[in-house]
């Protein structure tokens, strides 16, 4: 493969956090590396300017409560337009449990506090009585990858997640309770924009889909990447679905 580099924007790396999200950067700034593949990690925080064409990937991960109130009324009021902009030339984006809350219209987390979205998936969130927490397995069919593959993490969060009309799922649950404990369906995907709670962090138990990920943001066809020995990572994948309960 051609000399490429790997642009990825990481939004509130500091902030949001919690779930090992960083873990999800190293493993993809590994895969890159061992594929002789250059990857250059800016992060992006509060009162900073997005540029939409300077990533080819944006990552947001999740965050506590104040955290993730203090990102989102950052992420409207500065980041909003850039962020739809990158989307809408087909730049990749993942995030994670509050980051996948913040894309789409609100998350209320009462009656009277209401975080704001940026609108970029059609969905909304309301905080539920009590938490979704374990062990998840969901099945999802992703441009070039083949056919229906199963991701499979951890999730625990408070909210619940319900999408629009006609917004697509990431996919379906198999084992966890996913959006919102009762539809089935767990994430969201627009293009090549992901959101998801799976998490724990979800890249390294799923190298597949950091595949994928990396190949969408780089505009190639996953097959198009240097294969890897993979026998760790399929191990890993392995161990994650059975903790899921799907062998």
């Amino acid at each position: 493969m051609p000399e490429r580099t790997l642009r990825v924007g990481a939004l509130y790396p500091e902030l949001l956090n919690i779930y090992a999200d960083r873990g999800n950067l190293l493993l993809l700034e590994r895969r890159c590396a061992w594929r002789g593949i250059a990857f250059a990690l800016t992060a992006v925080s509060l009162g900073d300017a997005l540029d939409p064409e300077a990533h080819d990937l944006l990552y947001l991960g999740g965050g506590q409560d104040r955290d993730q109130a203090l990102c989102a009324e950052d992420l409207v009021a500065t980041k909003r337009d850039a962020v739809h902009a990158h989307a809408d030339r087909g730049g990749a984006l993942l995030a994670v449990c509050g980051g996948y809350q913040l894309l789409g219209h609100h998350y209320a987390l009462d009656a009277e506090r209401r975080l704001p979205g940026i609108g970029l998936l059609d969905l909304h969130t309301d905080r539920g009585e009590g938490r979704l927490i374990g062990n998840v397995a969901i099945e999802v069919d992703l441009p070039g990858a083949g056919g229906p593959r199963v991701l499979a993490g951890f999730e625990n969060h408070g909210g619940r997640t319900v999408l629009g009309d006609g917004q697509p799922a990431l996919g379906r649950v198999l084992s966890g309770h996913g959006n919102d404990g009762r539809s089935g369906a767990e994430g969201a995907v627009r293009g090549a924009v992901i959101g998801t709670y799976l998490h724990g962090p979800l890249l390294p138990k799923n190298a597949w889909f950091a595949d994928w990920l990396i190949a969408t943001a780089l505009g190639i066809a996953p097959g198009e990447l240097a294969p890897l020995d993979d026998r760790l990572e399929d191990a890993g994948h392995a161990s994650a679905r059975a903790a899921a309960g799907r062998r």
